[in-house]
This record gives structure tokens, sequence and C-alpha cells, in this order.
């Protein structure tokens, strides 16, 4: 598609957003002060999350970290621990570095330009322009998925968003219709309509603001838009683990930073040669990560003394906990449902 960028004629179409959002935003608690360190927590939770799903881990993350001083004070391990079921975990730890750097580099203050929160480990793009536009008035697009579907059904536009040009492209296309002020209002509009009217299976077109501009709606082509031709490659990946245990005692070990699971905690992943003979129960679990899908294998080991637990513990340096201290540690979700349900007659029944 080919738009005169001179024409302002596409302003009105942001002024309606705008116009919209004032009288039909979301009641959401980040939004009630306007806060840079809440902005920024509720874009970072919500990467790969839905807002009703996020919620509540966004409300006990602030509750916990209020500030990014309580959040620069916390443990690697209580961040992971409050990020417990959200996934991704690599969002945490970088959050948890971000902090740091607010404390260190920013004397304390969140910074308040775009170049400045874009310097923030584990922003991007994205998340940067949504903060300094709602919380600084800067004018720039926070573009999404919702920015591609919004604008590419607006102006039936058949540019491909997995293109490697597609941020630019679309960057360039909301700056047509963005007006000069209350850019954090046209980005959080653009947010609200594409979560909740702008689909992008069965859209509430009826409802839209901007119904009587969208050419794709006014010409019966919703359903063609966005235009995605890539589709990212899923791999197979196989992990094995050992589940060994003495009474209601078993061992874990953190994870590294690199690979997946960033910084959770797993069970051991070998065992002495002689010990494959004392598997009792093998377990294979079938789990989906974003692009691989997961061949889990566990098998359990039950040992007939505590002293060869420690030995063994001691010797390659796991962790011995019980239910109640894995508790307080983060793990892989298929791990923490196995340690849980680890009683021989529960195990056979896992929910996988």
């Amino acid at each position: 598609m080919k738009t005169n960028k001179q024409n302002a004629d596409f302003l009105h179409i942001g002024k309606k957003l705008i116009k919209w959002y004032q009288t039909n935003a979301r009641q959401l608690p980040w939004r009630e002060n306007q806060h840079p360190y809440n902005i920024w927590i509720s874009e970072i939770v919500l990467q790969q999350t839905q807002v009703k799903q996020g919620l509540g881990h966004y409300l006990r993350f602030i509750e916990r970290f209020p500030t990014a001083k309580e959040l620069h004070k916390a443990s690697e391990d209580d961040v992971l621990l409050y990020w417990k079921g959200l996934g991704y975990y690599s969002r945490a730890i970088n959050l948890h570095k971000a902090a740091h750097q607010i404390i260190e580099e920013f004397d304390g203050k969140f910074p308040t330009h775009y170049q400045d929160i874009l310097k923030l480990k584990g922003v991007g793009k994205y998340t940067a322009a949504a903060v300094a536009s709602i919380c600084f008035d800067e004018k720039i697009p926070a573009i999404d998925g919702n920015f591609y579907r919004v604008l590419s059904r607006i102006f039936a536009d058949d540019f491909d968003m997995s293109s490697s040009k597609a941020f630019q492209y679309f960057t360039d296309l909301a700056l047509l219709i963005m007006p000069e002020d209350k850019p954090g209002d046209f980005n959080q509009a653009i947010m609200d309509i594409g979560s909740e009217i702008c689909k992008p299976k069965n859209p509430l077109c009826g409802e839209c603001p901007v119904n009587d501009d969208c050419i794709a709606y006014q010409t019966g082509r919703i359903s063609e838009f966005p235009m995605k031709t890539k589709k990212a490659k899923v791999t197979d990946l196989s992990l094995k683990y050992y589940f060994i245990k003495f009474q209601n005692q078993f061992l874990i070990k953190q994870r590294g930073n690199d690979f997946i699971w960033k910084k959770l905690y797993e069970f051991p992943t070998s065992v002495p040669a002689e010990w494959e003979e004392l598997i009792m129960n093998s377990k294979i679990i079938n789990h989906k990560l974003t692009h691989k899908n997961m061949t889990i294998e566990i098998n359990t080991i039950e040992l007939e003394s505590k002293k060869a637990l420690e030995k063994f513990a001691s010797d390659n340096e796991y962790l011995i906990v019980d239910e109640k201290l894995a508790d307080e540690k983060s793990f892989p979700k298929p791990l923490e449902t196995f340690y849980k349900k680890r009683n021989v007659g529960e195990i056979g029944r896992l929910p996988f």
C-alpha cells in the first residue's frame, strides 16, 4: 500500500481513538497513577500473558517489590519465586538486573526518555515506547501485535508482519494517524482495541470507534489481515532427569543462565551407572514451549539411606530439600507438578 505521508487527514483516526479511550479505557491498577515503575512491570508481566491471567501476578509482584529500590535489594531467587506461574523466567532475571541499573546508573530514578529507558536490561522498543509515551508524553508509537493487526485492517495493508522491515513500516503507518498530544492515550487506545475489539479471530467490528475509517471492514476483508507468511520452525527437545529421594527429601540444583529455563531449579540429570538398576519408576512427560516440543523423562530412584543421599549431594553440589523447601524455589512447571505428585500411587496419575 502506498500512502501520501503528508496527508494530515489521517489524523482524525487517531483523534477518534483517543476520544474513545478517554471514556472506554480498561480500569487497570497500573493506570491509576501512571508511575513508570508500575507501567514497566505491567508491560513485562503482560508479555506472552493476557491481562486476566497476568493481573494477579502483577499485584503480587508489586506488593512484594513496590519500588525499584526494593527490587534491587531482593535476591534473584526471591524475584524468581514471585514470578512463579508466569513462565519465561528470563524476564524476571532481566527485571532484577534492570532494577540494579536504575539504582546504580540512574541515581535511583526511573529514566525519563525513550533512549534511556531502552538501555534497561530486557526492555525492547515496544516497552520503552509504552513507558515513554504513557508516563512522559513522548510521541512514539508502541508497536506490537495489536498495532500490526489494527493498522493493517484500518488501511487494508497487506505488508507482511513477519518481515524484518515490519516494525519500521508499521511505525511509519502509526505516525500517520498519531496526533501530537496524548501519545500515551493513543497507544493505550490501540492496546485496548486490539485486545477487546479488533481481536485476531471474531473481531467485534460493530463496537470499533473507527469502523467507518477501516477499509478492511468496509470492504468485507477483515479476515485477510494482518498478513503473515513465515511460520517459526518448531524443534523437538528431549530431557532426562533423575528424581533421587530418601523418604520425603530429594535433590535439586539451579540451572545456569543459558538455554531454556534460565536459573530455575531442576532434578539431577545424571547418576552413576550402577544406580540405573535402582530406578523404580519412569515417567514420560510431553510439554510445549514456544517453538519447542519437549519430551521429558523422569526416573525415580529411592535410596536406602540418608547418608547415600547426602554423599551424592555433596559430591555433585546438589541441594537436599523437602516439598516445603522446594516450594520456596522456582521450577519449570512440569518438574514442579511432578514433585508435588511424587508419591508412587500418584505418579501414575499425573495430569500430563
